[in-house]
């Protein structure tokens, strides 16, 4: 294992070496990475016990440190230690479920299967979507267990279709056929978003990136700001609508 540096970067030192390492300089990346090995080794420990070594772990912990260095954009608003803590989360995220797949329980799935079955009849006898709330007082769960369970098997929509809908150009049709094939998280990356998001509150933008770029699970996000997972979901729901409004969409829940 690399050994952690004691060094410490101001946010003007942090910004000159980023943009050096992005374009090319492996000296300010090497020191980049060596100042930062302490948000590896802070984010590691919450994984052990899951069947891997604290040595793999740190060392697929480099790797997101790595990318976070070569993808960070200081038009996302947040700190660089902030983006690479989420960066390096998700890249060991990526490494666990690759090298232990989840495997749904056949309870979760049959309580997904609950809230989905209840969830159509409410709709037919409300006339129209249904609450978490509601669905919860029908099946006799809390909300905050619906949410639990429909987040443990269902991934993130993409960015894009939940705030440009179908039809609506907030991006050029040529910008959507080539971020498509890139994929959606580089869609995040893109001018038109990233001037929506510099537009949100900072932990509304915070949430958004760590949900639909990182692919933190609500539960995940709910431990990273202290709160309940209830109130992430409001918090991204609440986000997505002023992403909406910010783009000029409207009707697209």
């Amino acid at each position: 294992m690399a050994k952690e540096s004691r060094e410490l970067l101001d946010e003007g030192e942090t910004r000159g070496l980023i943009e050096k390492a992005q374009h090319g300089d492996t000296a300010a990346r090497e020191r980049l990475v060596q100042a930062n090995f302490r948000l590896v080794a802070s984010v590691v420990p919450r994984f052990l016990g899951r069947g891997s070594e604290y040595e793999d772990l740190f060392q697929v912990g480099c790797i997101g440190l790595l990318k976070a260095i070569i993808k960070f954009d200081f038009n996302y608003g947040v700190k660089f230690s902030t983006y690479a803590v989420a960066m390096i989360i998700g890249e060991i995220r990526r490494f666990l479920r690759d090298d232990n797949p989840v495997r749904v329980s056949r309870t979760l799935k049959e309580t997904v299967a609950r809230i989905n079955g209840v969830r159509e009849s409410l709709t037919i006898g409300l006339g129209r979507e249904p609450t978490i709330g509601e669905i919860a007082q029908a099946i006799g769960l809390e909300p905050e267990e619906i949410v639990a369970a429909l987040d443990a098997v269902q991934a993130p929509a993409s960015l894009q279709d939940v705030v440009c809908g179908e039809g609506v150009d907030v991006i050029s049709r040529e910008e959507r056929v080539a971020l498509t094939e890139e994929g959606e998280n580089s869609w995040l990356r893109s001018i038109a978003v990233k001037d929506l998001l510099a537009r949100l509150p900072e932990r509304d933008r915070q949430v958004l990136i760590w949900r639909f770029f990182e692919e933190l699970t609500q539960a995940e996000i709910a431990a990273e700001l202290g709160i309940s997972q209830a109130q992430v979901s409001r918090i991204e729901r609440q986000a997505l609508e002023r992403l909406k409004d910010t783009a000029g969409v409207e009707d697209l829940a």
